[in-house]
Parts: structure tokens; C-alpha cells; sequence
């Protein structure tokens, strides 16, 4: 079985090597591409001011992680978490600089051995000079994004599991699955008439055999079903 986490943070500013730290980080396990109920999700405290500029975004306040557990404290959580799997996140390079200079700041190893999926670069692969914002994806790819009022950890990693299921292929993907599962019983039935070793009795009474097989005559050959089907009557 395939595991893979979608993570994403929240943060104080755009630059890890500057100083800035995380506010928010969520990560969320999925299970051959399902999204499961295992999560990991913590507001964090930065032990510095939050800007008003990075408020506007994702509206978390300096009195809002006041009491949250510092990044030292979850970290072991964190870790185990994500094991050795694959990370799936969107404009990956960002999120991995914070997490690992958040690892670093206590001594502990970057995050180097875990494969790393960014959606970002599959969305510009695939909508080449479009946006691929993780908005502009829901809207494109019809994911709901009404619970977005602002940038949350939590709320984008969910979204973006919807996301990714549809870059990978989606609800089309199911939908192939669901026809070629239909054909496969649809072809089994048939085989399953082929192989009847004698034709069912029918179950017209002779008299109603014969009535039909007067039609027949009096149509003179031109019964659509004489024509096509080896001029069996009956």
C-alpha cells in the first residue's frame, strides 16, 4: 500500500533563512491516494512577533499561539509521523525550507531522504501558462473551496489532497475503472452464453409457434429478423 503525506505550514514571513518561523503545520496521511483520518496538525509557537502582513493572510495572532507548544516539542511527533514516506505539497521547496530550518534550529537532520511530490510543478507540467495556484486548481478542477476564508494549514492540506487526487487523474480515473469493470461483466455473461452446451427450450406453446411461423410466410422473406439473424423464426 502506497503512503503518502500532504503537508503544509503556516509561518510568520516568506523567508526561512531570514528568521521566519512556522505558525501552523499540518500533515495528513494518504493511503494509495485516499485520504485517511491519521493526521498531525499543531499551531505553533515562534518565539517572535507575528507581522501584521502575515496576520492578513492566514489570521493567526501572536495571543492565538501565546500558549501553543514551541516546534522542539512536537518534533518527535512530527518525525514519526512522516516516517520515510513520500511528501506531497504544494510549491514544495517552501514548506521543506521552514520545516528543515526548523530542524535545524534544534539539531536535528534536514529532511533529505523522503521523496518529495510538488504539485505545483505537476500543475505547470500539465496547465502549462496558466495559474496553478491552489486556488486556481479548485477552481478548475471543481473542488470546493468555500472553507478557504483564509490560509490555513490544516484546511489547505485537505484541499490539496482533493487536488492532487485530480492531477493524478481523479474522478476520471474511477470513472474508466467503473466502465472497463462493466465491460469485464458484460463480457462474462456473454462467454457464459457462448459456452451453453444446448439452445433453453422455448417458451412459446406450439400453437403460438405456429401463428408466428404463418407471419412469417405471409410477410414473404422480408422479416427484418429473417434477414439477420440466419433466417431462424423462432
Amino acid at each position: 500500500m502506497l503512503r503518502e503525506i500532504v503537508i503544509d505550514t503556516e509561518t510568520t514571513g516568506l523567508d526561512a533563512s531570514a528568521g521566519d518561523r512556522i505558525v501552523e503545520i499540518a500533515a495528513l496521511e494518504l493511503l494509495n491516494g485516499v485520504k485517511s483520518e491519521n493526521r498531525f496538525h499543531y499551531y505553533i509557537n515562534p518565539d517572535r512577533e507575528i507581522p501584521d502582513s502575515a496576520f492578513r493572510v492566514h489570521g493567526i495572532s501572536n495571543d492565538m499561539v501565546a500558549d501553543k507548544p514551541r516546534f522542539s516539542e512536537v518534533v518527535e511527533e512530527f518525525i514519526s509521523f512522516i516516517g520515510s514516506d513520500p511528501i506531497v505539497a504544494h510549491n514544495a521547496e517552501f514548506d521543506l525550507a521552514f520545516i528543515n530550518a526548523e530542524l535545524r534550529r534544534i539539531g536535528r537532520a534536514a529532511l533529505e531522504q523522503n521523496p518529495v511530490v510538488d504539485t505545483l510543478a505537476l500543475a505547470r507540467k500539465k496547465f502549462p501558462a496558466q495559474s496553478n495556484s491552489l486556488d486556481a486548481l479548485c477552481n478548475r478542477f471543481g473542488v470546493d473551496r468555500s472553507r478557504r476564508v483564509k490560509h490555513g494549514a490544516l484546511v489547505d492540506a485537505e484541499i490539496l489532497s482533493e487536488v492532487y487526487a485530480e492531477l493524478r487523474g481523479g474522478r476520471q480515473t474511477t470513472l474508466t475503472l467503473q466502465v472497463e469493470r462493466k465491460m469485464t461483466v458484460q463480457a462474462s455473461v456473454r462467454d457464459l452464453v457462448l459456452r451453453r452446451p444446448s439452445e433453453l427450450p422455448s417458451a412459446l406453446a406450439e400453437s403460438e409457434q405456429e401463428e408466428h411461423r404463418a407471419l412469417v410466410r405471409e410477410l414473404g422473406g422480408q422479416a427484418l429478423w429473417e434477414r439477420y439473424a440466419g433466417g431462424s423464426t423462432v
